[in-house]
């Protein structure tokens, strides 16, 4: 099988192919199964007479770590893969949005794209967590500066959220009577001009959120908590010492498969919820991370065999009609 990653762009410039990136488990796992893998960031897909291009690497492992060639730097059609895996991190801006364009012009009947573009970029990953509403915190999204503080004096206190970023980028917390409240709520804003998401701060926040990983219709059994980061509010460094082992309850499977399902439906199959004390806070789609590396520290597993069990099987699916 031939495997085209489309990796962010700072990924490739640093080679962050070390053990805390999800993407080194799961190309280091193709290549052991025999298959070729390249790598693509967006901004080196192409339209030719309508067809989609892409330039990239073939990547190799070596010593138990995964290199790219710099001299195999060539131009592919992007139908030439059997399997597409979209995995550049937000911001979800007008470049990303445009390599999601070019997408939409392979074939799919023989090149099968994970996540789907198309369905990434009709599902953001703030705003459309609403689509579960009575999981979530309470919450409104908005780019009003009385909505706002009204939904401040409401709840005491709050966590506004940029539509746009991943892994806490730009995210605050503000309490009633905050000297800053307006500077703030301003700044988010952009005064009045700029979306954003809002939700009511839960208590257990400074316990960490839960990672619930969804693999198509499926929960995953295994789980992290990911702990407030040294003078934050919030996880916004990927360290062990931040990212605890944890337990899904029957309660929370039960209540949360529902929502695997759903974006099993609309062609998200990898996706990591985010959850504090049973409310869902956001829906990770764009590169959901898997935390492989710790997972398979805390739980004695290889969990990127389960993750690679289920792509090819996929693909096989969808392409071959292997069942």
């Amino acid at each position: 099988m031939k495997v085209l990653f489309v990796i962010d762009r700072i990924e490739l410039k640093y080679f962050e192919f070390n053990k805390l990136v999800t993407n080194f488990w799961l190309i280091k796992g193709l290549l052991e199964r025999g298959c070729e893998v390249f790598i693509s960031t967006i901004d080196m897909l192409k339209l030719k007479s309508s067809k989609a291009y892409s330039d990239c690497y073939k990547a190799y492992e070596e010593n138990d770590n995964i290199s790219y060639n710099k001299n195999s730097f060539k131009e592919y059609c992007v139908n030439d893969f059997d399997l597409v895996m979209f995995r550049p991190d937000p911001p979800v801006d007008l470049d990303y949005i445009n390599a999601t364009y070019i997408l939409d012009f392979v074939d799919k009947n023989k090149t099968f794209i994970m996540n789907d573009t198309t369905s990434i970029r009709n599902f953001n990953e703030k705003l459309h967590s609403v689509l579960f509403n009575d999981l979530m915190p309470e919450n409104v999204v908005t780019s009003s500066f009385d909505d706002i503080y009204d939904f401040l004096n409401k709840h005491q206190e709050i966590i506004i959220k940029p539509l746009n970023q991943c892994f806490g980028s730009g995210v605050m917390y503000l309490k009633q009577g905050d000297k800053n409240t307006a500077v703030i709520i301003n700044q988010m804003t952009q005064k009045g001009s700029k979306a954003v998401m809002v939700q009511k701060y839960i208590d257990k926040a400074v316990y960490g959120d839960k990672r619930v990983l969804f693999l198509g219709e499926n929960i995953l059994p295994y789980c992290v908590q990911k702990v407030p980061s040294n003078n934050d509010f919030k996880f916004c460094e990927h360290s062990d010492a931040n990212i605890k082992k944890a337990v899904l309850s029957d309660d929370e499977i039960d209540k949360f498969k529902p929502v695997a399902q759903k974006l099993n439906s609309m062609g998200i199959y990898m996706a990591g919820l985010d959850v504090i004390d049973g409310k869902i806070i956001e829906i990770n789609v764009t590169s959901p991370c898997y935390f492989i590396k710790e997972i398979n520290n805390h739980f004695g597993c290889s969990v990127e065999n389960d993750i690679l069990d289920y792509i090819l099987s996929v693909v096989m699916t969808e392409l071959y009609a292997v069942k």
